[in-house]
């Protein structure tokens, strides 16, 4: 799925006799992430915060730090103290949303996110995330409508067409679900077509990693590739029942080959619940 920059925070600084201060320590901060030193971005902001305890730019840095360290719990928090201090922060419904997705709390994720639409409706349409947590919180329907409206905001994303797909698959059969994929136009993304072709019924698993390996990707390119080939791969075996198969390569997607996007953490939440499920059984 795509990151939508419409969805974006945006810091715009105040500026009292002490903005000075507070902006200068989010530029170091800033400067520290760049630098890969997030707990000194981490010390910079909460620095910031002291000193304008109630200015919510330093907490939206802080809080964009801390969801890079995985402090999900203490994301929140901040999230939630923007909310309080600027009630017209809108899309910090969106990003606690989020971070409650990556904390495994799927309730919490469409409270957010359905709080952020009433707020913001034009952003329904785009909103996939919002999908992804109906599907994994079994709202099978509202899932499907989700990634249908979607639909009318990009034809070409082959991940829209499969979610959608597998919303219908729980919630009115494989056969039904196939015979209804939505068609997709130009998703040039490699190997999304062939993603697309084994949900279709046309290709088999194997066809997806010979594409992902297809002419000459840099490793950086691969190591993308063979994320989306795992983690759509491993969904579809899980659809199809063969669940011990399916966390083989979950597992090669979280593990073998990390991105920097939202999708891996897709992975992983769907990796630890059929992990639990086996674990189960």
């Amino acid at each position: 799925m795509r990151i939508l920059p419409s969805l974006t925070l945006t810091f715009c600084l105040a500026t009292p006799v002490t903005a000075q201060t507070t902006s200068e320590l989010l530029k170091a901060a800033e400067d520290a992430l760049n630098k890969k030193k997030p707990q000194e971005a981490l010390a910079l902001a909460t620095k910031a915060i002291e000193a304008e305890p109630k200015n919510v730019e330093p907490l939206i840095v802080r809080a964009n730090v801390l969801e890079l360290l995985e402090r999900y719990t203490d994301a929140v928090a901040d999230y939630t103290k923007i909310i309080e201090l600027d009630r017209n922060r809108h899309n910090a419904y969106h990003f606690r949303g989020l971070v409650h997705f990556k904390a495994g709390k799927i309730k919490e994720s469409i409270g957010d996110f359905d709080k952020y639409i009433e707020l913001r409706p034009k952003a329904k349409a785009s909103h996939w995330q919002r999908g992804i947590s109906y599907y994994y919180g079994k709202r099978y329907e509202d899932g499907r409508k989700q990634f249908e409206g979607y639909q009318n905001f990009d034809s070409n994303d082959v991940e829209n067409a499969v979610w959608r797909f597998m919303c219908m698959a729980w919630s009115d059969g494989l056969q039904k679900a196939r015979r209804y994929l939505l068609k997709v136009g130009e998703d040039t993304r490699v190997p999304m077509r062939k993603v697309y072709d084994i949900y279709k019924g046309d290709a088999k698993p194997e066809d997806v990693f010979a594409a992902a390996r297809e002419g000459k990707p840099d490793a950086a390119q691969l190591n993308q590739r063979l994320f989306y080939a795992h983690l759509y791969v491993g969904i579809y075996l899980d659809l199809m029942g063969t669940q011990k198969a399916a966390l083989e390569h979950l597992n090669k997607a979280t593990n073998d080959h990390r991105i920097g996007h939202y999708m891996w953490d897709v992975a992983r939440i769907h990796r630890d619940l059929l992990a639990a499920e086996l674990k189960g059984k």
